[in-house]
């Protein structure tokens, strides 16, 4: 089975976003066929805004050790670390020579504008003409981060431009009603994925008709909350919320 043929409608494939190797080895171990990064993980971690173009060989070096696992590969590329196209299809090469199955591509910007259309399908067009085995999620976001979102119309229109340009699959993150991803499922003839949001369970979304279900930062959020919570634990007196794995289990995980 390849990539691709994970992204069943009505039966989603759940995407754990990662921002280092010990999360994702911990949960391949366990039986997971693939695993996503994310960009706002790598970036904290490298002390970096989100998408930062100085993230940008973390994000490699970070790809290049998660090839390594038993499992598909996808990397968030945010908007590529560079407006050229010639540039964001040299990128995806050098990750798919590493092995990557996927990619995401992003059509936002820092100040919540969107690139202009036909410069998002030149990035699109570029990276599936230089690295054509990339199941190239191309990511839209007309409903991310804001209170007032458009028609799913919207998100479509660029959709469709954007599987026209070769992208394999669409991301719309933010996009919330039932009748609205119904819609662009049934709408796209390629898999669509969207963001796990608190309220839906992962078999409410497999009955809309989605295909990929991504945790995007949740995974390093929750790790945050986490971490804060076993040090309080350790000045409190009480137990720890979940049992960690032990030292020696991490460490078997790790190439040796």
């Amino acid at each position: 089975m390849d990539f691709a043929a994970l992204h069943r409608p009505g039966h989603p494939l759940l995407l754990l976003n990662v921002w280092e190797f010990g999360l994702a080895a911990h949960l391949v171990a366990q039986g997971l066929p693939a695993v996503g990064t994310t960009s706002l993980g790598v970036s904290a971690a490298a002390g970096q805004p989100d998408g930062a173009p100085q993230t940008r060989h973390h994000t490699v070096a970070l790809a290049a050790s998660l090839c390594t696992l038993n499992a598909f590969v996808s990397v968030d590329l945010a908007d590529g670390f560079s407006e050229d196209p010639a540039e964001v299809a040299a990128l995806a090469q050098e990750l798919a020579a590493l092995g990557v199955a996927g990619i995401n591509l992003e059509d936002g910007r820092p100040d919540g504008s969107l690139v202009d259309l036909d410069h998002q399908r030149a990035k699109i067009r570029a990276v599936t003409t230089q690295a054509p085995t990339l199941f190239v999620n191309a990511r839209t976001d007309t409903h991310w981060l804001t209170d007032n979102p458009p028609s799913v119309d919207e998100a479509l229109a660029r959709a469709h431009a954007y599987v026209e340009a070769g992208a394999s699959g669409i991301f719309i993150p933010g996009l919330k009603a039932p009748s609205d991803i119904e819609a662009a499922s049934a709408a796209l003839d390629v898999p669509l994925n969207v963001l796990f949001q608190p309220g839906k369970t992962l078999s409410d979304l497999a009955s809309l008709g989605v295909a990929r279900v991504s945790l995007g930062s949740l995974s390093y959020r929750v790790a945050l909350a986490a971490a804060a919570d076993s040090v309080l634990a350790v000045a409190e007196g009480r137990d720890q919320s979940v049992a960690p794995p032990s030292y020696p289990e991490v460490v078997a995980l790790l190439p040796s």
